[in-house]
């Protein structure tokens, strides 16, 4: 039985356009890449030939995994949640203290999505990351302790919403 997996509209929109592309543009121009190499002769020391073909192995790789997790996507849209706790999708407002209470960071935000679309760059992380695991559930003034490879980091909650933006 295959497992579902949180996922937002966006986060599966970028997804499919993945799979998209690498079906309708990469694949095409590898499997030409394959004829044109081909055609040089010998395939035994046909360099080129090798570099194709490890290359349609990564993208045939690539499609399997990205067909694999659309199939177990359980969208959620975060817009028409809301309550007073923090859930999947939530836009996330902390601030983030060292365990001695010296603060490390006024304000940082976050926005809670999948495995699959977290991107710590973008301000995204996912739900089953330690902090978003710590996350989940808890209310505005709530405090999460969490030990980092840097030591433990103290977040406080400030704000939260399930909107387009915090």
């Amino acid at each position: 039985m295959s497992m579902k997996v949180p996922m937002t509209p966006e986060g599966q929109q970028r997804l499919q356009e993945e799979l998209k592309r690498l079906k309708s543009v990469e694949r095409p121009k590898n499997i030409q890449d394959i004829a044109t190499a081909r055609d040089h002769g010998d395939l035994s020391e046909n360099a080129e030939f090798h570099a194709a073909k490890e290359k349609q192995g990564f993208i045939d790789m690539r499609i399997k995994d990205l067909e694999d997790k659309l199939s177990r996507a359980e969208v959620i849209d975060p817009t028409k949640l809301k309550g007073e706790r923090i859930a999947f999708g939530a836009r996330v407002k902390v601030s983030v203290a060292d365990e001695k209470g010296k603060e490390l960071e006024a304000e940082v935000k976050y926005r809670l999505v999948g495995p699959d679309e977290a991107d710590l760059n973008q301000g995204t992380i996912s739900v089953t990351s330690p902090l978003g695991r710590a996350l989940i559930g808890r209310e505005i003034g709530d405090e999460v302790r969490i030990k980092m490879p840097a030591g433990m980091r103290v977040y406080e909650i400030l704000d939260f919403t399930f909107g387009a933006s915090l």
